[in-house]
């Protein structure tokens, strides 16, 4: 059967808790004070069932050869570590939150980053994690409640994860009390226009058999509100930009099975716990009649929303004061009058 074997990148547009535990380096778990499965902090909407998430994120970690469908998250966490590498200085200390079987950890190094923490919601991804040359500790904990002190890390990353969070602003939040003055964040999470494709055809085919459709494809959160939400939880210097990457499948059904494999099966409370068979070969024969390509394959497009944000530091840059201009717009344009000129041709 045809795997997806090329990502196409598209069209990129700029745009607390517990102690850390001591100890050197070296691969070990260690118990979090939080339970795994977490719980949605009062002031959250309950969009998501985190604990079924956790069961389909453990599912996928035990399949026989996961690897097959970390295709995906393999690329991702490959571009959130280049951003890492673009950064000019070195983290003694680091955490991924979300980090799944450590698929930013892999394109680490450890001349960039002393040592690092990986935390997950799914015990048998961190069971199966990928091996790294830097120093790792496994913690199993959630991404809204992490289990660690406040300025604890001089670099935190997440990949592909923060969009199942129920509460995305705490998680941000967070992120941001662990860090250092000066720590970075560096992230990336599934933008609005992931899947559009599949979310099309299912619906049109769902509204053709049954009258209607539900939701097949979890929310995700808009471009718009990313850099509000950083902000609000204390950021500054903020970076958000898209990207798009677009896999080719043999059919719909292989796509399915692919995200099942992944670990990212649809976990909305407000999901349709099943769909008829003739729904289903309807909206496969909708999306091929909608969106093949010329050799019969059938795309699927992931947008990506990667972000970065610095902690405040009194050692940062920052910009000069409201009406500390010496200089008007308005008198920009008398420059040529003042500046040398050139030798006529």
């Amino acid at each position: 059967m045809l795997r997806p074997g090329v990502l196409w990148r598209l069209s990129p547009r700029r745009l607390g808790g517990l102690a850390v535990p001591a100890g050197s380096g070296g691969r070990r778990e260690v118990a979090s004070g939080v339970p795994p499965s977490g719980s949605s902090s009062p002031r959250a909407l309950n969009i998501f069932d985190r604990e079924l998430k956790r069961k389909q994120k453990n599912w996928a970690a035990r399949q026989p050869e996961p690897m097959k469908f970390d295709y995906l998250k393999e690329e991702v966490g490959s571009q959130i570590a280049d951003r890492v590498y673009d950064i000019a200085r070195d983290f003694p200390l680091a955490l991924d939150v979300g980090c799944g079987r450590g698929y930013i950890a892999q394109h680490l190094n450890k001349e960039t980053v002393g040592k690092i923490f990986q935390t997950d919601i799914a015990e048998h991804a961190l069971k199966n994690s990928l091996e790294t040359d830097i120093p790792t500790v496994n913690v199993l904990a959630d991404e809204e409640f992490l289990p660690f002190q406040e300025n604890t890390f001089d670099l935190v990353v997440s990949s592909l994860s923060l969009h199942w969070v129920n509460d995305l602003p705490r998680a941000l939040e967070q992120i941001h009390y662990v860090l250092k003055p000066d720590g970075v964040f560096v992230g990336a999470m599934f933008g609005g226009d992931t899947l559009y494709e599949l979310r099309c055809s299912l619906q049109l085919a769902e509204t053709e058999r049954e009258g209607g459709f539900s939701p097949h494809i979890s929310p995700f959160t808009a471009v718009n509100d990313l850099g509000h939400l950083l902000g609000r939880a204390g950021f500054n210097t903020l970076t958000v930009d898209t990207d798009e990457i677009q896999v080719n499948y043999p059919g719909m059904f292989e796509l399915m099975e692919d995200l099942k494999g992944m670990g990212e099966s649809n976990c909305s409370w407000n999901r349709k716990p099943l769909l008829h068979r003739d729904t289903m070969l309807a909206a496969a024969a909708v999306y091929r009649e909608m969106y093949r390509n010329e050799d019969g394959s059938i795309p699927a497009t992931y947008q990506i929303y990667h972000m970065i944000g610095w902690k405040y530091h009194d050692s940062q840059a920052r910009p000069a004061e409201r009406g500390s201009a010496t200089v008007s717009f308005g008198e920009l344009a008398k420059l040529s009058e003042v500046m040398p000129q050139g030798k006529k041709q």
